[in-house]
């Protein structure tokens, strides 16, 4: 299925990398995004549910502290941390900082910080 095309929706993302091999990989072995190569060779990527697309870029500063900040939905964010780490991220904000909301974040391998949300059951 085609992406949904709306007004207004977040649809791509560049994030910053230091080898692009090891972000597009950390990123697909957690969260289970598509990669791809895209005509211009460039390494992008899908999510899990086709509606956001990306690519990694060298060249730029990682953002490392949390100006613009995205979280990933997960189904567990204590098991996606666990993951996160097994893959060469760093756990930057535990579970229990956002209470009642269930978040963290981590940093990944090109040093951004990006956000886990789970929605409360």
């Amino acid at each position: 299925m085609p992406p949904t095309l709306v007004n207004g929706k977040i649809c791509y993302i560049e994030m910053p990398a230091k080898d692009i091999g090891r972000s597009s990989n950390f990123y697909k072995q957690v969260f289970g995004w598509n990669l791809r190569k895209r005509g211009d060779g460039a390494t992008a990527f899908d999510d899990t549910t086709g509606e956001v697309s990306g690519a990694w870029v060298l060249g730029r500063p990682p953002a490392a502290s949390p100006g613009l900040l995205f979280y990933v939905m997960v189904d567990s964010v204590a098991k996606t941390l666990d993951t996160v780490v097994a893959h060469g991220g760093d756990v930057v904000q535990p579970i229990g900082a956002d209470a009642p909301e269930i978040t963290a974040r981590f940093r990944d391998p090109g040093g951004n910080v990006i956000g886990l949300y789970q929605q409360p059951l």
